[in-house]
């Protein structure tokens, strides 16, 4: 055993069946209980070095690894001579190089009773996304406060984040109590300032303790150090604490459904993990939004078939009716079902560098659902410091507010404080992917519930047909001064002529009633492109073609356009001008007035511009004239089809 080892402790063994006999060792753990906890807190407040200390006391580091943590302790530690503990867990080389944690580091351990998985939360607010994604599985949160500086702001806005998420077993953990002498006056005045603080938020309950992550009081065996401190060690607490999964079970069923298995034609099952309760074949079920109802027939593992089955298992349910359920559905206890809505009020976590855009459109992902979203701009931000609600028009990185979103599709959820899997979810911008936001539901709005869609006689194809047409949308996008108006015009002219019916929503007239109230922020953009599509889809109800000309400078609003009509009603025309081109004709004047800083937001100037990708026509008109374009463009429209020029 090296020097450093020998300091820290002379006889250091792991379990010898996991050498000996790894089937014996998985064997003997199979049945233990599972608890995720977190680590958070302040920076240096020690998580890191907390999380080394467990892994080193629960005898989870081989001979190897002691050996490389002994020389990396010498090269880059932050104890002298001493072992780094946080080493360990910090595994970047951005981490060992600043001493800082900055993502999420997830190790396992466990003892005689039970196993664990821990995730290192880094300190640094500009790091709370990677908090957030740690806390959002964790049964526990060990919040760390350094004894020499107190409870800190981020002490304060990792505490809050963890009862949002819903983390209901607090650990407020004062480490560093070797720093202050083992002071128990110290210790009491920090617990002290921490009840006031957690009572204003919510946080009824905590369990506190005196540690010193580094020297390992309290973390495994009582410290002779802390001779006044009663309670729990550490692990102790942690080998006895009740997990979310016990819980679970005894609310009502819920599966949501991530897998319909059909290896054969006799074979038709609902594979996904048991999301809360319990469930046995015979027992009535639902399946979400549908509301149709059945029995369970069979429950199906790879093991075998099952007389019964929990929360946190996997399984496939058999039902006894054919009836429609596939992925995103939800299959429930028939008389507890959960609520589907498309409008809700939710709490809403700001994750990215780019701020929330109220009126665009977002995935929205929770359990095995995922529908299009729109937010609007928040009721309110929490200043996490004095829980102030602050008014605000949108959220940055890492702020907290509370908003109002519609979803395109029936949303099957339940509000975030009875189940986290079916109340909690993410947003993910459409265009780049990221996930943007994780959100808590809270209860759907009254409004929801309240309108409904009325069932009507004459439908949109009757009205169509009526016409002699096929009711559709020429949407006309490309930069100011490319021709859009001018060529939408031609083309509807040329429609009128033959007897069509039509209706041209050019972007300047729109302005001057329906629209009059927006400017040209990016909000107001999406917006004024939002009230512009649900326009254009009741015109199409009456059968019209209709046409539209507008900037509309972002794929994911024209996107969220087209998603408003049957599949092969909307048809996007590219007026492609290059800015240049269109900047030389400037009819208007504007872009000279851009130019100038007379007018701000300008597309092309200084707003982006994103070109379609896929456009069902495109124009280029320093190749073809608006005549021309405009005939090619009707010919399309009435089933004619002609190269692209």
């Amino acid at each position: 055993m090296t020097d450093l080892i020998a300091k820290a402790d002379p006889v250091y063994v792991t379990d010898a069946l996991i050498a000996d006999d790894i089937d014996a060792y998985l064997d003997s753990h199979q049945h233990k209980t599972m608890l995720r906890f977190i680590t958070c807190g302040s920076v240096d407040d020690g998580k890191s070095t907390l999380i080394g200390r467990l892994l080193y006391d629960s005898k989870m580091i081989f001979e190897d690894q002691l050996a490389a943590l002994e020389s990396d302790s010498r090269r880059v530690g932050t104890q002298g001579q001493e072992i780094d503990f946080a080493l360990l867990v910090d595994g970047l080389a951005a981490e060992r190089e600043q001493g800082i944690t900055i993502d999420v580091a997830y190790r396992f351990f466990n003892t005689e009773k039970r196993k664990f998985i821990v995730a290192d939360c880094p300190g640094h607010e500009q790091y709370t996304r990677n908090m957030i994604t740690g806390a959002s599985t964790a049964d526990l949160a060990v919040i760390l406060v350094d004894a020499r500086k107190g409870v800190l702001v981020q002490t304060r806005r990792h505490s809050y984040l963890t009862h949002l998420i819903g983390i209901r077993n607090i650990v407020l953990a004062v480490n560093k109590m070797d720093l202050v002498g083992y002071d128990q006056g110290t210790y009491d005045a920090i617990v002290r300032d921490y009840t006031e603080f957690a009572r204003s938020i919510g946080i009824e309950r905590f369990t506190a303790l005196p540690i010193s992550g580094f020297k390992g009081d309290n973390i495994t065996t009582r410290s002779a150090n802390t001779a006044w401190y009663r309670g729990p060690t550490l692990i102790e607490h942690l080998e006895t604490v009740e997990v979310n999964t016990a819980r679970d079970i005894d609310k009502p069923f819920r599966l949501p459904v991530q897998w319909v298995n059909r290896p054969n034609l006799d074979f038709r099952g609902f594979s996904g993990l048991i999301a809360a309760g319990t469930i046995k074949p015979g027992d009535p079920v639902r399946v979400l939004p549908s509301g149709k109802t059945s029995t369970v027939s069979r429950i199906v593992t790879m093991d075998g078939d099952l007389e019964s089955a929990v929360a946190g298992q996997s399984v496939t349910v058999c039902i006894a009716d054919e009836i429609d359920c596939s992925r995103g559905d939800v299959i429930a206890s028939a008389d507890a079902p959960p609520q589907a809505a498309n409008q809700f009020e939710s709490t809403l976590v700001w994750l990215s560098d780019e701020a929330l855009i109220p009126g665009r459109a977002y995935w929205l992902k929770l359990a095995t659902q995922t529908v299009s979203a729109t937010v609007q701009s928040p009721k309110y931000a929490v200043n996490v410091n004095t829980l102030e609600h602050v008014a605000v028009k949108t959220l940055d990185l890492n702020a907290i507010g509370v908003v109002e979103l519609t979803t395109d599709k029936r949303l099957v959820f339940e509000p975030y404080v009875d189940d986290r899997t079916l109340g909690g979810y993410i947003l993910i911008d459409k265009i780049t992917n990221a996930t943007v936001a994780a959100g808590m539901l809270h209860f759907s709005l009254r409004r929801a519930q309240n309108v409904h869609w009325q069932a009507l006689d004459v439908s949109r194809d009757a009205h169509a047909a009526l016409k002699g047409q096929k009711a559709s949308v020429l949407w006309f996008t490309g930069l100011s001064g490319s021709g859009k108006s001018t060529i939408a015009n031609l083309v509807e002219k040329k429609l009128h002529a033959m007897g069509k019916h039509t209706f041209l929503l050019d972007g300047d007239n729109v302005r001057h009633g329906l629209n009059k109230d927006l400017g040209f922020t990016e909000a107001d953009r999406i917006e004024n492109i939002r009230r512009v599509g649900e326009v254009a889809r009741l015109m199409t109800d009456a059968g019209l073609i209709v046409l539209t000309a507008f900037i509309s400078p972002f794929r994911a609003e024209r996107e969220m356009v087209r998603k408003l009509l049957p599949e092969g009603e909307f048809v996007e025309v590219f007026i492609d001008t290059p800015l240049e081109e269109a900047e030389r004709r400037d009819v208007k004047g504007l872009y000279k007035k851009a130019r100038a800083g007379q007018l701000r937001n300008f597309t092309g100037i200084d707003s982006p511009y994103e070109a379609p990708l896929s456009p069902e026509i495109r124009v280029d008109t320093t190749r073809e004239s608006p005549e021309d374009a405009a005939e090619r463009i009707v010919d399309r429209i009435l089933g004619h089809w002609m190269p692209t020029i």
